[in-house]
């Protein structure tokens, strides 16, 4: 193998030095910071920057002369009084928002994690959402499905809960009845009724089961239900089954067969009458 002609790296050459009017703008630039941090007078304490200390900077939003102490109480009470998820300068003509994002390392975490909070609140205002109802872990839920929703499980502690009356699901019971659950007998009975998936009955509310044959069930107090949808029914049929309109056609076909029957039967009556 032959060697072959290795080409040095190239420097590049130095930048040439600055002007002097630049160097000076420079200069100006980095000394404006500290000056501006040392000579004012808060507004809102009326103290000097020799006691106070920083001066609070709204992300360059807006820039007032009130000390970093000042404005991290009032961001406080904001938060705790008002509950506020948009906190405005504390400026009377100012009409900036304070930034979030400038304000996490003054306020510290506990405070900026209630902001945060509130603001994730106020960002949902109008949709459909509950509170874990177990203490241990109260997380914020929304319904992202939509419609009616009634047993749903918490994504942070995984438990089951009634979306409908906030509380812990009430396996067997309706919302108005979940109060009146007392002991562990009324759970097991509500989660063995949750798993046979028994009916009740729309009167009596006397617990059913279904067992074989049709789904029209007659309850012990007289009346009749869909096991399927458990709505109150007068025949033999409920609109919620595909099935049983072969019932209801049967009927009404019947009721036209006996309605034509009469029909004919008066009238070959009355033309054996015209006809003598």
């Amino acid at each position: 193998m032959g060697n072959t002609l290795q080409t040095l790296p190239q420097i590049p050459p130095p930048p040439p030095p600055p002007r002097p009017d630049e160097q000076e703008e420079e200069e100006l630039q980095e000394r404006r910071p500290e000056v501006g941090n040392r000579e004012f007078t808060c507004e809102i304490c009326i103290e000097p920057a020799s006691i106070r200390g920083k001066k609070f900077r709204n992300g360059g939003r807006c820039s007032h002369p009130f000390c970093t102490d000042c404005v991290v109480k009032y961001i406080r009470v904001q938060l705790e009084d008002n509950n506020a998820a948009r906190i405005n300068c504390p400026a009377p003509n100012c009409g900036h928002a304070l930034d979030p994002r400038a304000c996490a390392p003054l306020v510290g975490d506990a405070l900026f994690v209630r902001w945060c909070d509130v603001l994730c609140e106020a960002a949902i205002v109008g949709s459909d959402r509950c509170y874990c109802p177990y203490r241990n872990c109260s997380a914020l839920i929304l319904n992202e499905c939509g419609g009616v929703v009634k047993k749903s499980t918490c994504p942070s502690c995984k438990r089951c809960f009634c979306f409908q009356c906030k509380g812990v699901w009430h396996a067997g019971f309706g919302c108005e009845e979940s109060g009146e659950i007392r002991d562990t007998n009324d759970v097991a009975f509500g989660r063995l009724v949750e798993r046979r998936k028994w009916n009740r009955c729309p009167r009596c509310r006397h617990f059913v089961e279904l067992r074989e044959g049709c789904k029209i069930v007659k309850c012990r107090c007289g009346i009749s239900s869909c096991y399927k949808c458990g709505k109150l029914v007068n025949q033999h049929w409920c609109s919620c089954d595909k099935t049983s309109r072969c019932c209801e056609w049967t009927f009404k076909i019947c009721i036209v067969l006996v309605v034509c029957f009469t029909f004919t039967m008066f009238f070959m009556a009355w033309q054996s009458k015209t006809t003598r």
